[in-house]
């Protein structure tokens, strides 16, 4: 049975970035990964550094269906590999694109290179999974960095974006996130039925995210 993912996105919280971003991606690797698989999602300035640490996956947090040319401003894949990038997230709620967008940054990415694709409502999956993403993650914007974990406020949005999403696509793993905070959510998540959790201020402005990531994993 593949273990399911723990995606924590470092944005750009000063907690996590720079040589803070760094001693997180420590955290992360050297947290328990018998039961779930880290991956941090990091800043485009932050790639390279914390790819160079190993033992833990290091995500992009957003590409552009761009190559490398006149491209002023654009995160444009191939450098965001080379610089260690080893998937990446799209239309997270902060940062919406396109059907279009997602479609062609798809067609662009090599095999075995995840991308995860964002929905706010289960109709936005519906679309996003006929693109054929690895993984989409569904967050209820409202819910994104509250108090409130979505399989507590909303636990109908997980399931039924695991149901619709499956019936069009059963390829496509399904993670939910907004407001999971520790290892009940985690295990609620499971439970509902999706394959891990995107989360981002219960561990990047925790002041300690060993304590925090151990906690996300004791309920598996």
């Amino acid at each position: 049975m593949v273990k399911p993912l723990i995606v924590v996105n470092f944005k750009t919280y000063d907690s996590a970035s720079g040589e803070r971003a760094i001693e997180l991606a420590k955290a992360m690797r050297d947290a328990d990964h018998s039961k779930a698989t880290f991956v941090a999602v990091v800043s485009a300035f932050d790639l390279c550094e914390t790819a160079k640490l190993g033992g833990v996956e290091v995500w992009s947090q957003h590409l552009d269906p761009v190559g490398q040319g006149g491209y002023t401003g654009w995160l444009e894949p191939n450098t965001a590999i080379e610089r260690g990038a080893r998937g990446t997230i799209i239309n997270h709620a902060e940062h919406k694109v396109d059907l279009g967008h997602v479609e062609q940054l798809l067609s662009m990415l090599p095999d075995g290179f995840p991308v995860c694709a964002c929905a706010a409502d289960v109709e936005e999956a519906k679309a996003l999974a006929i693109l054929n993403p690895d993984f989409i993650a569904v967050e209820p914007p409202e819910l994104i960095g509250g108090d409130i974990s979505v399989t507590t406020a909303d636990p109908q949005i997980v399931t039924d974006t695991v149901n619709a999403v499956k019936s069009v696509n059963p390829n496509v793993r399904i993670l939910c996130g907004a407001g999971v905070k520790n290892g009940e959510d985690v295990a609620k998540a499971i439970e509902l039925g999706s394959e891990g959790v995107l989360l981002a201020s219960g561990v990047t402005k925790s002041g300690h995210p060993s304590v925090v990531l151990a906690d996300l994993v004791s309920k598996l």
